[in-house]
Parts: structure tokens; sequence; C-alpha cells
């Protein structure tokens, strides 16, 4: 299959590329069902080819297509749990093992992303609760966690911090720390720091939430801080799915009625507009406690996504975008102990946030995690600014990679693999 739609060394045509070329094609305004269906021709033609399989399932996703996604992806795992994912430069300085779990291409870490065009191989291997490591295992100089956390990834979690315990190798975001990425539970870690604003998530049930609609309870039923306008998301929603900020029972029995969803969180809604009405929100990235800045959009609509807030259309609002990363220094600066005390308490080596400056200067986090995509992808001819911040997250993770190895290279045992 022919995906170079960006410099490469992949060897072979049948070779697992991960998201991020498919990614940058979308980016680009090229049309993936072309790239899905000549990838499927590949299938059609090498059957037993897990890698294509495997591309097919990644394409699917990005196309909206889980149903098929799903089925993709398993045929590929029926053939092999292992893949790579040659880094650009060669011979690779580093290669990772990045632990994932199947799903779909926000269930774990988009790693290749970050590292495009660098000198570090991923070597992926997508974990069972009963076989949390490859057999054998690769040679590696260090291993990743990139799967998400839910409630059916924390007994591979549990397992996998057994097994990691000694492991030889430094582990990167450390299994026992990644349940500190769920809704609820990173909101009550970051609730007294100061300088800091993250309303506290609660899970409510749909028998709750119906009885508030129907007027038979109150909010402060389910939580004395509730009340309208409050923000509903189902348990499992990501990227803004179904999440929707409600002002009364009326519109909550609306949102009920389009939404089937049986578990759901639901926290204060906080006004975060600035004094010309416009909404910001930025992306920071937490690598070894050293914060960076991936991005800002800017909307007049409270719940911003980067692709829709006009970042591409509106000349205005890039320039300002380039100057928050650009100055972004100062910013850190302002927010250094805020920074320090998210990232201590997250206890994650790389970590992202989403989250916006409140009116009184707070910082305000919309949710965190480590599964978040950092890229460079954007067209430089509209996006000039942001290729020099995105090359120093690279830096620094490639940089904390090497540190690690140095430190754990006195207690390597030539009994273990490498």
């Amino acid at each position: 299959m022919d995906y170079s739609l960006a410099p490469t060394t992949h060897p072979s045509p049948t070779a697992y590329v991960g998201l991020a070329p498919f990614l940058r094609a979308s980016i680009a305004g090229i049309d993936l069902r072309h790239l899905a269906q000549t990838t499927l021709e590949g299938v059609g033609q090498n059957p037993n080819e897990a890698n294509l399989w495997l591309n097919l399932s990644t394409l699917m996703f990005s196309l909206g297509q889980r149903e098929a996604g799903f089925a993709t992806q398993n045929q590929a795992l029926a053939l092999q749990r292992q893949f790579d994912v040659l880094a650009d430069i060669q011979p690779a300085r580093l290669r990772l093992l990045l632990l994932m779990v199947p799903g779909d291409v926000a269930a774990n870490t988009p790693l290749d992303c970050l590292l495009e065009h660098s000198d570090i191989d991923l070597r992926v291997y997508f974990t069972l609760p009963d076989a949390v490591l490859p057999t054998p295992i690769p040679p590696h100089d260090a291993v990743f966690i990139a799967l998400g956390d839910t409630p059916e990834n924390r007994p591979i979690l549990a397992a996998l911090a057994s097994t990691l315990a000694y492991w030889p190798k430094p582990v990167l975001n450390p299994p026992q720390a990644i349940p500190h990425t769920e809704r609820a539970q990173a909101s009550q870690l970051l609730q007294d720091i100061p300088g800091v604003l993250m309303p506290s998530t609660i899970a409510a049930t749909r028998a709750e939430l119906e009885r508030v609609a129907q007027g038979s309870r109150k909010l402060t039923c389910i939580a004395a801080e509730l009340e309208f306008p409050v923000i509903v998301r189902p348990q499992d929603s990501h990227a803004g799915r179904d999440l929707d900020k409600i002002e009364d029972s009326a519109a909550l029995e609306a949102y009920l009625a389009r939404v089937e969803a049986i578990e759901f969180f639901i926290a204060r809604f906080i006004d975060y507009r600035s004094a010309d009405g416009l909404f910001r929100k930025f992306r920071i990235a937490l690598v070894n406690g050293e914060p960076f800045v991936a991005h800002m959009a800017i909307s007049s609509h409270w719940m911003i996504h980067y692709v829709n807030a006009g970042m591409y259309e509106d000349a205005h609002k890039r320039d300002e975008e380039a100057q928050f990363m650009t100055q972004f220094a100062g910013f850190s600066l302002h927010h250094r102990a805020a920074l320090e005390a998210i990232s201590a308490r997250m206890g994650l080596d790389y970590v992202c946030f989403d989250g916006a400056e409140t009116q009184d200067g707070r910082l305000l986090i919309f949710e965190i995690d480590h599964v978040m995509v950092v890229h460079a992808m954007d067209l430089p001819t509209l996006f000039p600014y942001k290729a020099e911040p995105i090359k120093r997250i690279q830096t620094a993770f490639r940089q904390m990679v090497l540190d690690r190895l140095a430190s754990h290279s006195a207690h390597r045992s030539p009994t273990h693999p490498n």
C-alpha cells in the first residue's frame, strides 16, 4: 500500500503505519475513503497480512465506521498481536515497547503522531488479561503504558503493575497511575491545588437524572454542590460525544430523550469566557513534569473543538494562538506552582490536559489524560508557528527516555530481556 503522505522509510508496502499518516492525510483534506479502498484491495490479495488488516481498521475508525473498525481490528489481532511502527530515521536510536489495548483511535496514546519523523521505533503490543506482555519479549529500551483507563482495562493495569514492578528497563506512565485519569478520580486529585479549578465530576445513573428531569428530586440530592447549569455526558464519552450544557430540568428531560446511556458524569458548568465574550481552550502536555503547549483554540461557543473553532478560517485567531504559543514561557512561569502540583498528583511521565484560564486567573481543567493527540501536522502555510513548539515536546519526550535509560543502566541484569 502507498501511504507516502509524508517522508517515510517504511521498508515494505505491507508495513503497519499507525495513525499518523492517516491523520496527516485527513488534515490535508485527502479523502481517506480512497486509501481505505486501496487497503481493502491489498487485504484481498494478502488475507494473512495482519499489518494491512490493522491499517484498514485505523482507516475505518478514522472514517467513523466503528463496526467495521472493530471487525477488521479483530481480524488483525487474530493473526498476531505485536506490530512495529518503524522510525523514519534509521537506524533508530530508541525502541519503545508500547503496550496498548484493542479499541478505537481514542483507546490508547497516539504516540506515533507525536514522534512522527523521529528516531524512535515503536514496538506495539496489544495486551490481554492473561497475556499482558508479548512472548518472547522483543528487544526494547523502555516500556510505555499507552492504554487508557476504563473499567475493562483495570485488570490489565493491575496485572501490568505487578509484572513490571521490578522491570530492568524504564517503565513510563506507570500502570498504577493510569486510573488517575478517570474523570471523577482526576477531579478529586486536583481539587485543592491553589490556582487550579476542576469541578468535581460526579457519577449519576439515568434513573437519578430522570427523577431530576421529572421534578421529583433536586440536583442537590445527587451532590450538594450541583445547580443548573450543569455539564452532562455519558461515562464512556470521549471527544465531546453527547456532552451538553443543561440549563434546567426541561433541558435535562430533552437530553435524556436523545441520549440512551445508562451511566453519566455530571459537573458544574463554569463560564470561562474572556472579557471579549470569546472562549479560549488550550492543550498542554506535561513531559516529566515540564509543561509544553500543543495548541489553543478560540470560539464563541463554550464547547470548543479545534477543527470547528474557526482557526483555519480566521487569521486573527491564528495570530492570537501564535502569540500564546510563542510566549508560552511566561504563561507557564505564571502558573508554575499549579502545573508542578498537577504533574505530581497525576504521577504520569507523559500526560496532557485541556484547559482554560478563568476570569479570576485560575487554571480550569476540563480533562486530563495521556491519550490526547499531539501532533505537528497542521499546514505550515496557515500555522507556521506550530512546528517548533511541537518539536520541543518531541525533544523533551526523547530526552526523558534517554535520561531514564541512563539511570537504569547500572541496574541492568543480563538475564532479563533487552
